[in-house]
């Protein structure tokens, strides 16, 4: 058997399920400890720390003049990829920015007849500093993740746009990435990565400018970084490992569904793939089907690892109880790979994104159709939400009261100030009240 196998008749037994998966969701003072020691170095030392750290753990001729990627080699990377693969990432920039377009909100004022104005205006951060993933050694365009994370900075009107990514052993970065950067318009760009290159951003170096919001996933090092400086920037989420559940009925494929586990099993040895169903017929297929489609992978070393450790079959009584499980785990993804997705839907309340029937897998959502898939996990999702438009930008409060709004409230705003006992918040508001002309015969 490829991974767990749970039966459960009663919502009284989901916390086995549950509190396995929380076990991913461990801290480790060794890393926050190493991590607190290069921020400190990159705060004090600047570019000599981002290129000694670079050297130690990326490329070892790394020389302070790779940092910053010339926009002559963004607009070559452009030239140099295929005409077909060009097109293929501006149709996915199309979708995406299709999406995110209509995420953007818009300022609003509202009047009242007493005569005071109030609204919300909506601005973008002045810079954003996007970290994209550089996989194994710097060798892995991750071109999606800077289409997610950039289309929606743009969308939101962010002015600067940087982007930071792991050179890999000649000190360069993968051509698709940059190809892609100049396909957005993006010419900052720089071959920096881990938790050094999250330091720069949030306190800036001679090379780099500090930035205002750092959004993108990393590895722990990355995260506990993006944690530590956050307050200083603000972040988008503290991304875990990836994560999908499916829920599926009788009439789901067994192998489309062990794809679709797989798909995500294959991400890294601390992935969770998990399925419930109410057939257990369907579950032991789902078994067989992993095992076949392993074989074939050629990251099926961590996928198995994945599935041993956090993957799960699980055989519930019916279809509520499916989500009533799958609301508890709050999953990144959410397949519903049953016959009538939309009519579960309703019932779904913690997901990072839901996935409907058989023909919508997890990986159309991550390259092609437009939402975002920098998505929250660990549970995170039944209080926080995908990476946005919202992300990059921030609501200012705006008040306008007239002269007799301010006389006709005065009275009740130094009434609530004096039951907190602040006397100044109460006079404040009092010079405001308009003197009333006295009345009556004088005693002189």
């Amino acid at each position: 058997m490829p991974c767990r196998v749970f039966e459960f008749s009663s919502p009284d037994q989901w916390n086995e399920l549950a509190g396995v998966l929380q076990k991913r969701n461990t801290e480790n003072p060794k890393i926050e400890s190493a991590v607190v020691e290069i921020i400190r170095q990159v705060r004090e030392r600047g570019d000599d720390a981002l290129v000694e750290y670079s050297r130690r753990f990326d490329c070892p001729d790394f020389r302070i003049t790779d940092l910053k990627v010339p926009y002559k080699q963004l607009r070559d990377a452009a030239l140099a990829i295929s005409e077909e693969d060009s097109l293929l990432i501006e149709e996915a920039v199309g979708n995406i920015r299709a999406f995110h377009a209509a995420q953007v909100e818009r300022s609003w004022f509202r009047t009242s007849p007493a005569g005071n104005i109030i609204g919300q205006e909506v601005k973008p951060v002045s810079a954003a500093g996007l970290y994209i993933p550089g996989g194994q050694g710097g060798n892995t365009s991750l071109i999606s993740t800077l289409l997610m994370t950039a289309i929606p900075a743009l969308e939101a009107g962010v002015k600067r746009v940087v982007v930071v990514s792991p050179p890999g052993a000649d000190g360069k970065l993968n051509k698709y990435l940059l190809a892609t950067a100049h396909i957005l318009g993006i010419s900052e760009v720089y071959a920096v990565g881990s938790a050094w290159a999250v330091a720069a951003l949030a306190f800036g170096t001679n090379s780099i400018a500090p930035v205002d919001v750092i959004a993108g996933p990393g590895n722990i090092y990355v995260t506990c970084a993006k944690r530590l400086v956050s307050g200083r920037v603000g972040i988008d989420m503290l991304a875990g490992p990836s994560e999908i559940l499916i829920i599926a009925d009788e009439a789901a494929s067994p192998a489309l569904v062990a794809a679709d586990m797989l798909s995500q099993a294959e991400h890294d040895p601390m992935a969770s793939a998990v399925c419930i169903s109410e057939s257990g017929k369907l579950l032991k297929d789902i078994a067989a089907e992993l095992e076949k489609l392993l074989a074939g992978l050629p990251r099926a070393e961590i996928a198995e690892s994945s599935l041993k450790n956090w993957g799960a079959l699980v055989k519930v009584e019916d279809l509520d109880q499916a989500v009533g499980l799958a609301n508890l785990i709050a999953p990144e993804h959410l397949e519903l790979m049953i016959a009538n997705p939309w009519d579960l839907l309703g019932k779904v309340q913690n997901a990072g994104a839901v996935f409907l029937g058989a023909n919508t897998p997890e990986a159309m959502g991550d390259y092609f159709a437009g939402p975002n898939h920098v998505l929250p996990t660990m549970g995170t999702a039944r209080f926080s939400s995908s990476l946005s438009v919202q992300t990059f930008c921030k609501r200012i409060n705006v008040i306008y009261s007239s002269a007799q709004y301010a006389e006709a409230s005065a009275p009740k705003i130094a009434r609530l100030a004096r039951l907190e006992g602040l006397e100044a918040h109460a006079r404040s508001a009092e010079l405001r009240s308009v003197p009333k002309p006295q009345t009556g015969i004088s005693k002189e």
